[in-house]
């Protein structure tokens, strides 16, 4: 490590000691690491979460399944269920197979980056940040907010994507061998309170006098290339409720939502609208919009309420009749929570 990336770690790692966040997860500096258990279940579901939003989940799951023996022996769907809401759901489907990988090997996790990519569903960040977080490993762990961070102390004007190599080999110029844990956790918690998207507070920043970037307008970087227009879906999602249930059926394992408890919908997808016929011959009445944001595309969802008696050809059909004072356990996904909130407010 050369002289200017040994003072600005040691500068991050003083800050850090004396302004760290006290997460669930984490373990204050100078005690021994946390659980890798912990570390990765949060680090799954930090990704593209807010920690506001990820710590009632986590200490729920925590609470549930206190270890990963036991979140690999947990029935997937219950799994996604106790997830619902926290999006991008193909996390919660990897969460079990890496949690079932690692019952195969005794529950225990490899300790090094290198093993710890082999698990399924463990990409370079996630596994770069056990390994450095749990086992101490000199990993260079890259999120969000560390490049945002890294961006701005080089003022990186390459745009991203293509600025993310340089961003990396300059993380891992800077990790220190000693302490690489408590180096990301300073470097994440840097981006997240001081170095934000807007308005960084550069007056409090440890690396103020190291930042190329602070003389030129911080915000500027990292630099992002336009974003292009989301395409506009529409779908239609049915309600058939009666006697104080509701019809819910469960979504295929692959594609959008896969695995999840669902209303009966008319085949939308992340490629196009729904076409399916509706799945009850009878009266059908329009409930509302539900409008959706997903990361490639928006959706308005119809909502269609049904007021017709075809029960015979129901019972044929592959779901389930759920309780509607107890629909908040059926662990819908965000958008039919917000369809189902629709249709009983119309009722």
């Amino acid at each position: 490590m050369d002289a200017s990336a040994q003072t600005i770690a040691q500068l991050l790692l003083a800050w850090y000691d004396a302004s760290h966040r006290r997460l669930p997860w984490r373990s204050p500096p100078g005690v021994p690491p946390p659980d890798p258990y912990r570390v990765w279940l949060s680090e799954v579901m930090l990704q593209q979460t807010t920690v506001a939003a990820v710590i009632p989940y986590f200490e729920k799951f925590t609470a549930r399944w206190s270890d990963v023996m036991a979140l690999a022996a947990e029935d997937e769907a219950e799994v996604m269920a106790a997830w619902a809401g926290l999006g991008y759901y193909s996390r919660a489907r990897n969460l079990v197979a890496c949690a079932r990988a690692l019952a195969a090997r005794g529950g225990d996790f490899p300790r090094t980056e290198a093993e710890l990519r082999k698990l399924p569903g463990l990409g370079a960040y996630t596994a770069a940040a056990v390994a450095a977080i749990a086992f101490g490993e000199r990993a260079a762990v890259v999120d969000a907010n560390v490049e945002r961070v890294v961006a701005r102390l080089d003022a990186i004007d390459l745009p991203l994507p293509q600025a993310r190599g340089a961003i990396r080999d300059r993380v891992d110029e800077l990790t220190p061998a000693e302490r690489p844990g408590d180096f990301a956790q300073a470097m994440m918690d840097l981006g997240a309170t001081i170095c934000t998207p807007r308005n960084p507070r550069c007056m409090l920043c440890p690396l103020a006098d190291h930042c190329a970037a602070r003389p030129l307008g911080p915000e500027r970087f990292p630099v992002k290339p336009a974003k292009a227009a989301k395409p506009q879906r529409r779908g239609q999602a049915f309600w058939i409720a009666a006697e104080g249930k509701v019809w819910l059926v469960r979504r295929a394992a692959s594609g959008m939502l896969g695995g999840m408890r669902a209303l009966p919908d008319d085949g939308w997808n992340a490629r196009g609208d729904g076409q399916a016929e509706p799945p009850l011959t009878g009266s059908w009445q329009p409930g509302g919009v539900v409008r959706h944001s997903f990361t490639h595309f928006d959706l308005d969802l119809q909502l269609m309420l049904y007021s017709g008696n075809d029960w015979a050809r129901l019972a044929k059909m592959a779901g389930e009749w759920w309780p509607l004072d107890r629909l908040d356990e059926a662990g819908l996904p965000t958008l039919f929570a917000k369809a189902a909130r629709l249709a009983l407010a119309e009722n």
